[in-house]
Protein backbone atom coordinates (compact mmCIF):
# COMPACT_ATOMS: atom_id res chain seq x y z
CA UNK A 1 0.00 0.00 0.00
CA UNK A 2 2.76 2.14 1.17
CA UNK A 3 4.28 1.70 -2.59
CA UNK A 4 1.16 2.11 -4.49
CA UNK A 5 0.95 6.09 -2.70
CA UNK A 6 4.34 6.82 -3.03
CA UNK A 7 4.15 5.93 -7.06
CA UNK A 8 0.48 7.54 -6.83
CA UNK A 9 2.65 10.85 -5.47
CA UNK A 10 5.16 10.51 -7.62
CA UNK A 11 2.81 10.90 -10.61
CA UNK A 12 0.70 13.25 -9.07
CA UNK A 13 1.20 16.45 -11.50
CA UNK A 14 -1.74 19.70 -10.48
CA UNK A 15 -1.03 22.02 -13.95
CA UNK A 16 -1.41 25.99 -12.84
CA UNK A 17 0.00 27.97 -15.42
CA UNK A 18 3.11 27.08 -16.08
CA UNK A 19 4.12 25.30 -12.85
CA UNK A 20 3.10 21.45 -12.30
CA UNK A 21 3.61 20.71 -8.24
CA UNK A 22 4.86 16.90 -7.95
CA UNK A 23 7.16 15.13 -5.87
CA UNK A 24 10.83 14.57 -6.53
CA UNK A 25 12.94 10.66 -5.76
CA UNK A 26 13.02 11.71 -2.34
CA UNK A 27 9.87 12.94 -1.38
CA UNK A 28 10.24 16.55 -2.03
CA UNK A 29 7.58 19.01 -3.32
CA UNK A 30 9.40 19.49 -6.74
CA UNK A 31 8.27 22.11 -9.90
CA UNK A 32 8.37 21.59 -13.44
CA UNK A 33 8.12 24.50 -15.98
CA UNK A 34 6.52 23.47 -19.08
CA UNK A 35 8.36 25.51 -22.05
CA UNK A 36 5.89 27.29 -23.81
CA UNK A 37 6.89 29.53 -26.68
CA UNK A 38 6.78 33.32 -26.34
CA UNK A 39 2.97 34.65 -27.75
CA UNK A 40 4.06 38.08 -27.52
CA UNK A 41 6.10 39.89 -30.29
CA UNK A 42 9.43 41.56 -29.49
CA UNK A 43 8.44 45.36 -29.14
CA UNK A 44 8.87 47.61 -31.69
CA UNK A 45 9.03 51.82 -32.61
CA UNK A 46 9.08 53.60 -29.54
CA UNK A 47 8.49 50.51 -26.82
CA UNK A 48 11.48 49.24 -28.22
CA UNK A 49 13.30 52.46 -28.29
CA UNK A 50 12.60 52.42 -24.29
CA UNK A 51 13.66 49.61 -23.75
CA UNK A 52 17.20 49.97 -25.69
CA UNK A 53 17.35 53.39 -23.10
CA UNK A 54 16.39 51.42 -20.53
CA UNK A 55 19.27 48.55 -21.02
CA UNK A 56 21.86 51.28 -21.10
CA UNK A 57 24.17 51.01 -18.29
CA UNK A 58 23.79 54.53 -17.33
CA UNK A 59 20.32 54.55 -17.23
CA UNK A 60 20.05 51.66 -14.82
CA UNK A 61 23.13 53.36 -12.59
CA UNK A 62 21.16 56.13 -12.29
CA UNK A 63 17.52 54.14 -11.42
CA UNK A 64 19.40 52.02 -8.48
CA UNK A 65 20.66 55.66 -7.79
CA UNK A 66 17.15 56.78 -7.03
CA UNK A 67 15.59 53.46 -5.54
CA UNK A 68 18.99 53.23 -3.39
CA UNK A 69 18.07 56.66 -1.43
CA UNK A 70 21.29 58.12 -3.33
CA UNK A 71 19.43 61.53 -3.36
CA UNK A 72 18.41 61.56 0.31
CA UNK A 73 22.20 59.38 1.26
CA UNK A 74 23.90 62.75 -0.77
CA UNK A 75 22.11 65.71 1.24
CA UNK A 76 23.18 64.24 4.55
CA UNK A 77 26.35 63.62 3.25
CA UNK A 78 26.81 67.08 1.45
CA UNK A 79 25.62 68.15 5.03
CA UNK A 80 28.05 66.72 7.02
CA UNK A 81 30.72 67.18 5.04
CA UNK A 82 30.56 71.29 5.45
CA UNK A 83 31.24 70.36 9.11
CA UNK A 84 33.89 68.03 8.45
CA UNK A 85 35.74 70.17 5.42
CA UNK A 86 36.57 73.59 8.36
CA UNK A 87 36.70 71.23 11.02
CA UNK A 88 39.23 68.93 8.77
CA UNK A 89 40.94 71.85 7.88
CA UNK A 90 41.33 73.75 11.36
CA UNK A 91 42.86 70.46 12.41
CA UNK A 92 45.18 69.53 9.38
CA UNK A 93 47.09 73.08 9.71
CA UNK A 94 47.26 72.90 13.38
CA UNK A 95 48.81 69.81 12.96
CA UNK A 96 51.08 69.82 10.19
CA UNK A 97 51.29 74.10 10.25
CA UNK A 98 54.44 74.05 11.75
CA UNK A 99 56.32 72.13 8.81
CA UNK A 100 54.15 73.76 6.67
CA UNK A 101 55.07 77.35 7.90
CA UNK A 102 58.80 76.98 7.11
CA UNK A 103 58.38 76.11 3.67
CA UNK A 104 56.16 78.89 1.99
CA UNK A 105 56.08 77.53 -1.55
CA UNK A 106 54.40 74.25 -0.36
CA UNK A 107 52.36 76.24 2.05
CA UNK A 108 51.10 78.39 -1.06
CA UNK A 109 50.45 75.05 -3.22
CA UNK A 110 48.37 73.33 -0.25
CA UNK A 111 46.23 76.17 0.05
CA UNK A 112 45.87 76.24 -3.80
CA UNK A 113 45.18 72.59 -3.66
CA UNK A 114 42.13 73.37 -1.40
CA UNK A 115 40.87 76.45 -3.63
CA UNK A 116 40.71 74.57 -6.64
CA UNK A 117 39.10 71.32 -4.75
CA UNK A 118 36.49 73.55 -3.15
CA UNK A 119 35.86 76.93 -4.82
CA UNK A 120 35.27 79.76 -2.55
CA UNK A 121 36.36 77.97 0.42
CA UNK A 122 39.94 79.58 0.69
CA UNK A 123 40.70 83.33 -0.73
CA UNK A 124 40.48 86.80 0.46
CA UNK A 125 36.57 86.86 -0.51
CA UNK A 126 36.01 82.73 0.74
CA UNK A 127 34.79 81.48 3.57
CA UNK A 128 38.30 81.16 5.28
CA UNK A 129 41.22 83.70 4.86
CA UNK A 130 44.35 82.38 3.85
CA UNK A 131 46.01 84.00 7.09
CA UNK A 132 44.26 82.79 9.48
CA UNK A 133 45.50 78.94 8.55
CA UNK A 134 48.56 79.95 9.00
CA UNK A 135 47.82 81.05 12.44
CA UNK A 136 46.05 77.75 13.33
CA UNK A 137 47.51 76.45 16.33
CA UNK A 138 46.89 74.06 19.14
CA UNK A 139 46.92 75.59 22.41
CA UNK A 140 46.37 74.58 26.22
CA UNK A 141 43.36 72.23 27.18
CA UNK A 142 40.92 74.03 25.58
CA UNK A 143 42.51 73.39 22.38
CA UNK A 144 43.12 69.81 22.70
CA UNK A 145 39.32 69.60 24.03
CA UNK A 146 38.07 71.41 20.56
CA UNK A 147 40.95 69.16 18.64
CA UNK A 148 38.69 66.08 20.03
CA UNK A 149 35.85 67.69 18.72
CA UNK A 150 36.41 68.33 15.78
CA UNK A 151 38.56 65.17 14.41
CA UNK A 152 35.11 63.27 15.28
CA UNK A 153 33.27 65.66 13.38
CA UNK A 154 35.41 65.26 10.34
CA UNK A 155 35.36 61.43 10.97
CA UNK A 156 31.93 61.33 11.10
CA UNK A 157 31.34 62.35 7.68
CA UNK A 158 33.65 59.24 6.73
CA UNK A 159 31.24 56.91 8.67
CA UNK A 160 28.27 58.10 6.50
CA UNK A 161 30.16 57.83 3.13
CA UNK A 162 31.07 54.07 4.18
CA UNK A 163 27.63 53.45 5.05
CA UNK A 164 26.12 54.91 1.70
CA UNK A 165 28.11 53.10 -0.40
CA UNK A 166 27.76 49.93 1.03
CA UNK A 167 23.95 50.47 0.63
CA UNK A 168 24.59 50.99 -2.87
CA UNK A 169 26.48 47.51 -3.38
CA UNK A 170 22.80 45.89 -0.90
CA UNK A 171 25.74 45.37 1.69
CA UNK A 172 24.66 45.15 5.55
CA UNK A 173 26.66 47.91 7.53
CA UNK A 174 29.87 46.35 8.90
CA UNK A 175 30.32 44.27 12.02
CA UNK A 176 33.29 45.59 13.09
CA UNK A 177 33.63 46.93 16.24
CA UNK A 178 32.57 50.44 16.68
CA UNK A 179 35.74 51.93 18.07
CA UNK A 180 37.87 49.95 15.56
CA UNK A 181 35.88 51.72 12.90
CA UNK A 182 36.21 54.89 14.27
CA UNK A 183 40.31 54.50 14.70
CA UNK A 184 40.13 53.20 10.67
CA UNK A 185 38.18 56.78 9.74
CA UNK A 186 40.77 58.49 11.77
CA UNK A 187 43.90 56.50 10.69
CA UNK A 188 42.23 57.90 6.65
CA UNK A 189 41.76 61.05 7.84
CA UNK A 190 45.58 61.61 8.84
CA UNK A 191 46.32 59.46 5.09
CA UNK A 192 43.90 61.64 3.26
CA UNK A 193 45.58 65.06 4.67
CA UNK A 194 48.97 63.94 4.07
CA UNK A 195 48.04 62.77 0.35
CA UNK A 196 46.77 66.90 0.20
CA UNK A 197 50.04 67.27 1.34
CA UNK A 198 52.00 65.09 -1.24
CA UNK A 199 49.51 66.20 -4.16
CA UNK A 200 50.55 69.50 -3.35
CA UNK A 201 54.36 69.03 -3.30
CA UNK A 202 54.09 66.86 -6.58
CA UNK A 203 52.58 69.48 -8.42
CA UNK A 204 54.57 72.00 -7.01
CA UNK A 205 57.49 69.91 -8.88
CA UNK A 206 55.62 69.30 -11.47
CA UNK A 207 55.39 73.12 -12.24
CA UNK A 208 59.23 74.03 -11.48
CA UNK A 209 60.10 71.25 -13.76
CA UNK A 210 57.90 72.49 -16.44
CA UNK A 211 59.38 76.14 -16.06
CA UNK A 212 63.02 74.26 -16.30
CA UNK A 213 61.68 72.71 -19.14
CA UNK A 214 60.44 75.31 -21.20
CA UNK A 215 63.45 77.63 -20.05
CA UNK A 216 65.19 74.68 -21.83
CA UNK A 217 63.48 74.57 -25.23
CA UNK A 218 63.36 78.61 -25.30
CA UNK A 219 59.55 78.96 -24.71
CA UNK A 220 58.62 81.90 -22.44
CA UNK A 221 56.62 81.03 -19.60
CA UNK A 222 54.16 83.17 -20.52
CA UNK A 223 53.18 82.54 -23.15
CA UNK A 224 49.77 80.88 -24.21
CA UNK A 225 51.33 77.84 -25.12
CA UNK A 226 52.96 77.37 -21.82
CA UNK A 227 50.01 78.20 -19.64
CA UNK A 228 47.15 75.47 -21.61
CA UNK A 229 50.78 73.24 -20.71
CA UNK A 230 50.58 74.01 -17.22
CA UNK A 231 47.08 73.91 -16.81
CA UNK A 232 47.17 70.39 -18.40
CA UNK A 233 49.17 69.41 -15.71
CA UNK A 234 47.43 70.67 -12.97
CA UNK A 235 44.14 69.02 -14.38
CA UNK A 236 45.89 65.95 -14.77
CA UNK A 237 47.50 66.10 -11.38
CA UNK A 238 44.38 66.85 -9.15
CA UNK A 239 42.43 64.14 -11.79
CA UNK A 240 45.21 61.43 -10.29
CA UNK A 241 44.53 62.64 -6.56
CA UNK A 242 40.91 62.62 -7.18
CA UNK A 243 40.96 58.71 -8.36
CA UNK A 244 43.19 57.69 -5.79
CA UNK A 245 40.71 59.09 -2.93
CA UNK A 246 37.62 57.97 -4.99
CA UNK A 247 39.18 54.09 -5.05
CA UNK A 248 40.66 54.37 -1.20
CA UNK A 249 36.49 55.46 -0.55
CA UNK A 250 35.54 52.94 -2.52
CA UNK A 251 37.73 50.12 -1.27
CA UNK A 252 39.79 50.74 2.12
CA UNK A 253 36.59 52.42 3.85
CA UNK A 254 33.70 50.80 3.01
CA UNK A 255 35.01 47.51 2.87
CA UNK A 256 33.75 46.17 -0.54
CA UNK A 257 35.32 43.85 -2.02
CA UNK A 258 36.30 45.03 -5.86
CA UNK A 259 38.63 43.70 -8.40
CA UNK A 260 41.30 46.32 -9.44
CA UNK A 261 40.40 47.20 -13.12
CA UNK A 262 36.70 47.76 -11.88
CA UNK A 263 37.67 49.88 -8.97
CA UNK A 264 40.02 51.62 -11.04
CA UNK A 265 37.48 52.33 -14.05
CA UNK A 266 34.81 53.84 -11.74
CA UNK A 267 37.10 55.60 -9.59
CA UNK A 268 38.39 57.39 -12.94
CA UNK A 269 34.74 58.14 -14.10
CA UNK A 270 34.22 59.80 -10.23
CA UNK A 271 37.68 61.59 -10.73
CA UNK A 272 36.47 62.81 -14.30
CA UNK A 273 33.11 64.06 -12.96
CA UNK A 274 34.64 65.86 -9.94
CA UNK A 275 37.78 67.46 -12.70
CA UNK A 276 34.43 68.80 -14.22
CA UNK A 277 32.95 70.41 -11.15
CA UNK A 278 35.75 72.27 -10.02
CA UNK A 279 36.30 73.85 -13.45
CA UNK A 280 32.92 74.95 -13.06
CA UNK A 281 33.20 75.60 -9.82
CA UNK A 282 33.78 79.10 -10.04
CA UNK A 283 31.07 79.58 -12.51
CA UNK A 284 28.38 77.60 -9.45
CA UNK A 285 29.36 80.16 -6.83
CA UNK A 286 29.33 83.06 -8.84
CA UNK A 287 25.21 82.24 -9.35
CA UNK A 288 24.64 81.62 -6.00
CA UNK A 289 26.65 85.41 -4.99
CA UNK A 290 24.47 86.71 -7.70
CA UNK A 291 21.33 85.75 -6.03
CA UNK A 292 20.64 89.30 -3.53
CA UNK A 293 19.24 87.51 -0.94
CA UNK A 294 21.84 85.53 -0.46
CA UNK A 295 24.52 87.98 -0.29
CA UNK A 296 24.96 88.10 3.20
CA UNK A 297 25.75 84.15 3.62
CA UNK A 298 26.38 83.34 -0.28
CA UNK A 299 30.00 82.03 -0.37
CA UNK A 300 28.61 79.21 2.47
CA UNK A 301 25.68 78.28 0.24
CA UNK A 302 27.81 78.08 -2.60
CA UNK A 303 29.85 75.70 -0.76
CA UNK A 304 26.47 73.47 0.24
CA UNK A 305 25.50 73.04 -3.11
CA UNK A 306 28.97 72.34 -4.80
CA UNK A 307 29.32 69.31 -1.60
CA UNK A 308 26.28 68.17 -2.50
CA UNK A 309 27.42 67.61 -6.29
CA UNK A 310 30.49 66.68 -4.93
CA UNK A 311 28.74 63.37 -2.51
CA UNK A 312 26.54 62.75 -6.32
CA UNK A 313 29.20 62.03 -8.06
CA UNK A 314 30.62 60.46 -5.63
CA UNK A 315 27.75 57.72 -5.06
CA UNK A 316 26.78 57.62 -8.70
CA UNK A 317 30.42 56.53 -9.21
CA UNK A 318 29.86 53.80 -6.67
CA UNK A 319 26.91 52.45 -8.35
CA UNK A 320 29.03 52.34 -11.44
CA UNK A 321 30.97 50.05 -9.78
CA UNK A 322 28.40 48.50 -8.36
CA UNK A 323 25.98 47.34 -11.43
CA UNK A 324 28.84 46.47 -13.41
CA UNK A 325 29.67 44.05 -10.61
CA UNK A 326 25.86 42.97 -10.59
CA UNK A 327 26.03 42.08 -14.26
CA UNK A 328 29.54 40.07 -14.18
CA UNK A 329 27.86 37.94 -11.61
CA UNK A 330 30.30 39.22 -8.92
CA UNK A 331 29.69 39.39 -5.05
CA UNK A 332 30.92 42.45 -3.38
CA UNK A 333 31.12 39.77 -0.44
CA UNK A 334 33.66 37.59 0.98
CA UNK A 335 31.95 34.58 1.30
CA UNK A 336 33.54 30.76 1.25
CA UNK A 337 32.46 28.22 -1.04
CA UNK A 338 30.27 26.79 1.88
CA UNK A 339 28.38 29.99 2.79
CA UNK A 340 27.53 30.08 -0.88
CA UNK A 341 26.22 27.10 -1.05
CA UNK A 342 23.98 27.63 1.86
CA UNK A 343 22.53 30.96 0.20
CA UNK A 344 21.95 28.82 -3.01
CA UNK A 345 19.79 26.07 -0.92
CA UNK A 346 18.28 28.86 0.74
CA UNK A 347 17.23 30.42 -2.33
CA UNK A 348 16.24 27.33 -3.81
CA UNK A 349 14.13 26.68 -0.33
CA UNK A 350 12.41 29.70 -0.75
CA UNK A 351 11.44 29.84 -4.68
CA UNK A 352 9.95 26.12 -3.20
CA UNK A 353 8.15 27.36 -0.92
CA UNK A 354 6.35 30.12 -3.03
CA UNK A 355 5.67 27.61 -5.37
CA UNK A 356 4.09 25.21 -2.77
CA UNK A 357 2.32 28.46 -1.38
CA UNK A 358 0.71 28.85 -4.64
CA UNK A 359 -0.20 25.76 -5.60
CA UNK A 360 -2.02 25.10 -2.02
CA UNK A 361 -3.86 28.38 -2.83
CA UNK A 362 -5.28 26.90 -5.98
CA UNK A 363 -5.98 23.22 -4.84
CA UNK A 364 -7.84 25.01 -2.04
CA UNK A 365 -9.87 27.39 -4.27
CA UNK A 366 -10.28 24.19 -6.36
CA UNK A 367 -11.96 22.44 -3.61
CA UNK A 368 -14.46 25.24 -2.90
CA UNK A 369 -15.75 24.98 -6.10
CA UNK A 370 -15.73 21.37 -6.37
CA UNK A 371 -18.56 18.54 -5.00
CA UNK A 372 -18.39 14.92 -4.36
CA UNK A 373 -15.56 12.81 -5.68
CA UNK A 374 -13.83 15.38 -7.14
CA UNK A 375 -13.41 17.42 -4.08
CA UNK A 376 -12.21 14.81 -2.07
CA UNK A 377 -9.08 13.78 -4.83
CA UNK A 378 -8.62 17.43 -4.40
CA UNK A 379 -8.81 16.95 -0.58
CA UNK A 380 -5.66 13.95 -1.07
CA UNK A 381 -3.74 15.74 -2.99
CA UNK A 382 -3.71 19.09 -0.77
CA UNK A 383 -2.95 16.73 2.16
CA UNK A 384 -0.22 14.67 0.58
CA UNK A 385 1.83 18.38 -0.37
CA UNK A 386 1.04 19.80 3.23
CA UNK A 387 2.70 15.89 4.79
CA UNK A 388 5.75 16.60 2.03
CA UNK A 389 5.81 20.24 2.47
CA UNK A 390 6.15 19.72 6.14
CA UNK A 391 8.79 16.38 6.00
CA UNK A 392 10.99 18.96 3.46
CA UNK A 393 10.47 21.66 6.72
CA UNK A 394 11.89 19.19 9.31
CA UNK A 395 14.70 17.74 7.37
CA UNK A 396 15.75 21.41 6.70
CA UNK A 397 15.62 21.97 10.75
CA UNK A 398 17.54 19.13 11.10
CA UNK A 399 19.99 19.84 8.65
CA UNK A 400 20.41 23.74 9.91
Amino acid sequence: MSDKRAGDAANTAVKNDRATTKTDSVGRPGVEIDEKPPTDAPPTGIAALIAKIMALKPVRVLLRFGASGGEIMASGMSFQAVFAIFAGIWVGFSIFGIVLAGNPELMDAVIGQLSNAIPGLIGDEGAIKPEALAEARILGWTGAIALIGLVLTAVGWLASTRDSIRRLFKLDPPTTNFALLKLKDFGLAIAFGIAIILSSAVSLISNQGLSLAFDLLGIDTRSPFAGVVGWLVGVLVVFAFDTLVLAAAFRVLSGVKIPMRRLLAGAAIGGAALGVLKILGSQLLGGATSNPLLASFAVIIGIMIFLNLVCRVILIAATWIAVGMEDAGLDPRSLTPEQMEVERQKRVAEARDTLVAAERERLQAAIATEHGLARRRLRKKLERLDSLDHAEAVKLVEKG
